[in-house]
Order: structure tokens, then C-alpha cells, then sequence
């Protein structure tokens, strides 16, 4: 890929620019904000143009080779759909892909209807920590089972700036980071049984989850989180050789069969120290069309039919 478009200026449109400079890759920054706009040029020293997508496209620009979408959510959908009708066919969309949840169906039916690709930026699957564990989990035979935790912590949460948008849809929006990660490293449910109760002034929905079930490679696997106790995120994938623990996620360690022992796995992370974690490897994949390790939207809205509605109670 040559030619990008980079969709929204904001903190996350920081993060990416900072790659796209590294890898000398050529694009073109679209904001809307003024003083987002504006530290984004402070902050990059990239020019951008004013006014939002839609102002953009009417200046009928050549089709990019790529577009990378990190709008804020309430406005992922919306802009998505702009650029599938406008003839794009490769989007880089940030987490989770939609606002609303019932947003899944208009973009997956319009990136469809566009035979276009995409795929979403959850980038904890380009983790250095991530990619070593796949190496380890690859010479142990397969994943046997994993459990994890998705924590959040309300007491901090709720005083945040976010949209009502953000703060309704937190499973989806946030907690899914880890949940994808564990599904992409131990294989997605076949089977679930998904328990949850509660709701918080800020996400009425639930507060508190368990349940357990078995992937499409057979591993076993369980999770729980309560919102309203203490709590933080946590994964450990199991194979017959090896127990392997995240926690935190950018950080690896392995417990060997027949020690109590935890150990740190040396990783080379420096990727993850000099840009946004995962951010560099994730950024890199998507500009050369290696898609083999993003969740593409299509998957999304499996996993959100069948799978994060009856966790989340959504």
C-alpha cells in the first residue's frame, strides 16, 4: 500500500501517525476538530484537512489504497459506511467497529454489498507478549484450556469523560480487548454457558459475568468479572506443557509442569515500549494485506450475535 488515509485526529489518530511516519508510509490526515486538529499537528508536525470526511470526499479524491478509521465509536459506523459507498475496500477500523451495538448489521451488510475488507484494530493480538505465547503454545501441541478475568474498575470509569455511547456499550468497547485476545489464542466458543447480573448507573446493562464453555479446537475454558469488586484483567492460556499468564497483558510469564515456580519469558518488546502496544506489528500487517491475524467485521458480528450479547445481557 502507498496512499492513506488517516480518518480522525484525535488521540488514537496520534498514536497511528506515529507509526506511519516509522514505516515511511505516505497519508493523508482528515479531522474535524479544531483543537484536536491542531494538536495533532503539534504533536506530529503533519499538515491536516479540515472540515470531516464528508467536506473531504466532496472534493472527489483518488481512492486510497487504504483507510484507517479512528474516529471516536459514536461515529465509527457512520463513517465506515461513507467510505465503503464511496469505493473504499480496505479499512483499518478501531475497536470495537461500532458505536451501538445494533450498529454490527449496516456494516457488515454494507461492507458486503461493497465486497470490501474490514477489519478491526484490536491490537492486542499483535502484542509482543501475544506473538511469543503463540510460539510456546504452538511447541506445547495446542491450547488445552484458559480462563480470564475482565475486571473494570467502576470507581474510575464512571467519573470519565466518555459518551454516554462509550460508557453503555464498556463490555463491547473495552472489556472485549481481553476477551478477544483469550478467544484468539484458545479458539472461538462452540459451546457457552454465559451467566450475568447487576447494572451500573453508567452501564445499566450488567455488572457482574461468569461462564464457561468449550472452543472450536476443544480447548476448555471458563471466565468471570465483577465490576463492582475489586478486580484486574487477567489471562492464562494451559497447555500440557506449559501454564502461561498474562497479567498484565503486555507482560508474559510461564509456569513449567512440575513447579510452582512463575517465571518472567523474555520477549523483545521494544516495538511495544516505542509505540502504542501492538500498534507498530498491527499497523505493519495492515499495509502489506497480511489480514490473517485481525478480526474482520464479519467475525464481529458472529461473535457479538452468538456470543457478546449472552455474556453481556445486551
Amino acid at each position: 500500500m502507498k496512499t492513506i488515509w488517516l480518518i480522525g485526529t484525535g488521540l488514537m489518530g496520534i498514536e497511528y501517525a506515529k507509526v506511519l511516519k516509522a514505516l515511511n508510509v505516505e497519508y493523508i490526515a482528515i479531522g474535524r476538530g479544531i483543537s484536536s486538529s491542531d494538536k495533532f499537528t503539534q504533536e506530529t508536525g503533519h499538515e491536516v484537512i479540515m472540515g470531516g470526511l464528508e467536506k473531504f470526499l466532496a472534493t472527489k479524491p483518488q481512492l486510497p489504497n487504504g483507510v484507517i478509521n479512528a474516529v471516536g465509536i459514536e461515529a465509527l459506523t457512520e463513517t465506515a459506511i461513507k467510505l465503503l459507498e464511496y469505493g473504499v475496500t480496505n479499512i483499518l477500523q478501531e475497536k470495537h467497529g461500532v458505536g451501538y451495538i445494533s450498529e454490527i448489521d449496516s456494516l457488515t451488510l454494507a461492507t458486503k454489498k461493497n465486497n470490501a475488507n474490514v477489519v478491526l484494530a484490536y491490537n492486542r493480538r499483535f502484542y509482543s507478549s501475544v506473538l511469543k505465547a503463540q510460539e510456546i503454545i504452538k511447541e506445547d501441541g495446542g491450547v488445552t484450556s484458559f480462563t480470564f478475568e475482565f475486571t473494570e474498575w467502576s470507581h474510575v470509569i464512571k467519573t470519565l469523560a466518555k459518551t454516554q455511547v462509550e460508557h453503555n456499550t464498556w463490555f463491547l468497547g473495552n472489556s472485549t480487548h481481553v476477551i478477544d485476545t483469550a478467544f484468539y489464542l484458545g479458539g472461538k466458543p462452540e459451546k457457552l454457558a454465559a451467566f450475568y447480573k447487576g447494572g451500573l448507573d453508567w452501564h445499566p446493562a450488567s455488572s457482574i459475568y461468569s461462564g464457561a464453555g468449550v472452543s472450536k479446537t476443544g480447548a476448555l475454558f471458563s471466565y468471570q468479572a465483577n465490576w463492582e469488586s475489586p478486580g484486574r484483567w487477567v489471562l492464562e492460556v494451559l497447555t500440557q506443557k506449559h501454564r502461561l499468564i498474562f497479567k498484565p497483558m503486555e507482560s508474559l510469564q510461564i509456569q513449567k509442569i512440575g513447579s510452582v515456580a512463575l517465571e518472567p519469558v523474555e520477549i523483545d518488546n521494544s516495538l511495544d515500549k516505542e509505540f502504542k502496544p501492538g500498534l507498530y506489528l498491527q499497523t505493519k500487517s495492515f499495509l502489506e494485506g497480511d489480514m490473517q491475524n485481525f478480526c474482520s467485521i464479519k467475525e464481529q458480528k458472529e461473535m457479538i450475535d452468538n456470543y457478546y450479547r449472552q455474556m453481556s445481557g445486551y
